[in-house]
């Protein structure tokens, strides 16, 4: 997980300036686009890391939109001079000018998301893109913020930006990054710069841009010489986005995390994860039981049991009880722990074990998939689950280096794909859990005869 502070200095441009030019990326291309669709969390991010080429495109005839997300109101949480109210009216005003200075054809949307909240309802971006998309003809090229980059709202945007052109085949991704250029280190980059693109910027486009910073007077000057009030895209961090090229990262679907990366793991820490001694893994694992509606099942599967802590305690709820990993390690562990258990080593989707359950637990496992691959598998929970079974899903909310996505991405997508609705839904700041109901499951009170 990425913690920064933008007050501090942060990498220095020259330090940049001496790594791109070992590069030699290829050339953002307009030809054979028909659209441009930009996602910006905050007014400014639309500016900072795609300006020039909004301004490009529109200046070649494309229709360009542009999806504000929020207002921004959190710029300046600690300012004794105005209030989270205030900072969103001028904000807003601000992105209109910042627009119209780029080019006055651009149109845009404001979805009034709060600022730092796109986490809690991501499906207002997805909606609003898709629509967007359905309603455009052609190639479109949707430009979003990088899902590294280090902010919140700009990691749930650049996800739901993956997961839209994903399932859209008229649709070209490109991320930019904002903050990462202060807090990533430029002589041993995190970022994906191998897949780098790169906008070169006519000059007189270049003088737009900067007059489309400028706009942003809350953001690049001080609101006023109080602590709290500083400048947040002060003159070092915006020579970052104000050079003779615009950078992008060519999005390409990810691939699910691999075995070997796995045994890597394991081969470094044998238990994996601290899940019986940390309370967190404790009263999570509680949580999950306590949601199962029923009280006893016929034939329990846990995708990717880790070291069997889980499967232990499913071994009570359960007549059979199948556990699965990826990997050989935790395994070995597994069977000791959860002796009643059966244990397989697979990969899913390709490696499915065979079978009918009444119980699927996929427990911090589908963010380690690619969106063919989460597809595949809820297509296989789908034809193997009992018509009184149910889907138990829960995942981590937080960053996880080792992810291909997010808890949060996962659970929309099993949402979305789910023919009912789900029976349990819980959702905290650490982790997001669903129980999806089989044709024939209904209510725990309705089961027992206390409720019609």
């Amino acid at each position: 997980m990425v913690t920064f502070d933008h007050r501090e200095p942060g990498t220095a441009p020259a330090a940049w300036t001496t790594f791109l030019d070992t590069l030699t990326p290829e050339p953002v291309v307009l030809t054979g686009i028909d659209a441009v669709l930009v996602v910006a969390p905050h007014p400014d991010d639309e500016t900072l890391g795609a300006g020039a080429l909004i301004a490009t495109a529109a200046d070649a005839g494309l229709p360009v939109h542009v999806v504000l997300v929020s207002l921004g109101e959190g710029s300046h949480p600690d300012s004794p001079t105005t209030t989270a109210s205030a900072l969103a009216t001028m904000r807003a005003a601000e992105f209109r000018a910042a627009l119209a200075a780029l080019h006055p054809d651009v149109t845009a949307t404001t979805l009034g998301v709060p600022d730092v909240g796109l986490r809690e309802q991501p499906d207002t971006l997805r909606d609003a893109l898709t629509a967007r998309l359905d309603a455009t003809r052609g190639r479109t090229l949707l430009v979003a913020p990088w899902s590294g980059d280090g902010h919140r709202d700009h990691r749930v945007a650049g996800e739901v930006a993956q997961q839209v052109a994903a399932e859209d085949d008229g649709v070209t991704l490109l991320s930019y990054p904002v903050w990462a250029w202060h807090w990533d280190d430029a002589a041993a980059p995190t970022a994906p710069w191998s897949s780098a693109r790169a906008l070169p910027v006519d000059p007189a486009v270049l003088v737009r841009k900067r007059a489309a910073l400028a706009a942003y007077r809350s953001q690049v000057l001080p609101l006023s010489p109080a602590p709290g009030d500083e400048a947040v895209v002060d003159e070092r961090h915006a020579a970052h986005h104000l050079r003779t090229e615009e950078w992008f990262f060519a999005e390409t679907p990810a691939a699910s995390r691999s075995r070997e990366s796995f045994d890597a793991h394991y081969d470094r820490k044998p238990e994996g994860w601290d899940f019986d001694g940390s309370w967190y893994e404790r009263r999570k694992r509680a949580v999950t039981l306590a949601a199962l509606p029923r009280e006893r099942y016929r034939a329990a599967l846990e995708v990717g049991c880790a070291t069997g802590v889980l499967t232990a305690a499913l071994t009570d709820r359960a007549d059979a009880v199948l556990g699965t990993d990826i990997a050989a390690a935790p395994l070995a562990r597994a069977r000791t722990r959860a002796p009643r258990a059966r244990f397989l080593q697979a990969a899913v989707p390709e490696e499915w074990p065979a079978g009918s359950w009444d119980l699927v637990v996929l427990s911090e496992i589908g963010y380690y998939l690619s969106q063919a691959d989460l597809d595949r598998t809820i297509d296989h929970v789908l034809a193997s689950l009992a018509d009184d079974g149910v889907l138990v899903a829960c995942h981590w909310r937080h960053p996880d280096d080792g992810a291909v996505s997010s808890g949060d991405a996962v659970d929309a997508r099993l949402t979305e794909r789910w023919p009912r609705p789900a029976l349990v839904r819980h959702v905290e700041d650490d982790f997001v859990l669903s129980v999806l109901p089989g044709p024939s499951v209904t209510s725990v009170a309705r089961a027992e005869g206390l409720a019609p």
